[in-house]
């Protein structure tokens, strides 16, 4: 599969994970409106779901709900400002696998997106 969705508003932040996705040789594709994001997913599943928690209009708890119920089921990782760690707190409640500051979200892009999106394959 190694396909990903991505959920974020900010321009330069989104190119930033998409750039780092192709050099890897993936494909995550970005999309600003959770309204959006979950009609690609129902319309064909990806293995990893990347969520900026302070997108407009994201209702976490709904949202991972909705990403929950899809076969296979995509990783749902969700990061947001360090400061705000009942969002933080929220999402991980939530059901998302993976939960982290921004920072600490770019610190670890390049290493740990391979691994996100193969998450869906077989034998992987």
């Amino acid at each position: 599969m190694n396909t990903g969705l991505l959920l974020c508003d900010d321009l330069i932040f989104s190119s930033r994970i998409t750039g780092t996705a192709k050099a890897a040789g993936l494909q995550v594709r970005a999309v600003k409106t959770p309204a959006e994001l979950l009609q690609l997913a129902q319309q064909s599943p990806p293995s990893c779901v990347i969520a900026d928690l302070h997108t407009l209009h994201l209702a976490i708890e709904e949202f991972a709900h909705e990403l929950s119920a899809l076969a296979p089921k995509p990783m749902l990782i969700g990061y947001g400002s360090h400061v705000d760690a009942a969002t933080l707190k929220l999402a991980r409640d939530a059901g998302f696998d993976v939960v982290w500051p921004r920072s600490k979200f770019v610190e670890e892009l390049a290493t740990a997106l391979p691994t996100w999106c193969k998450q869906g394959e077989p034998g992987a």
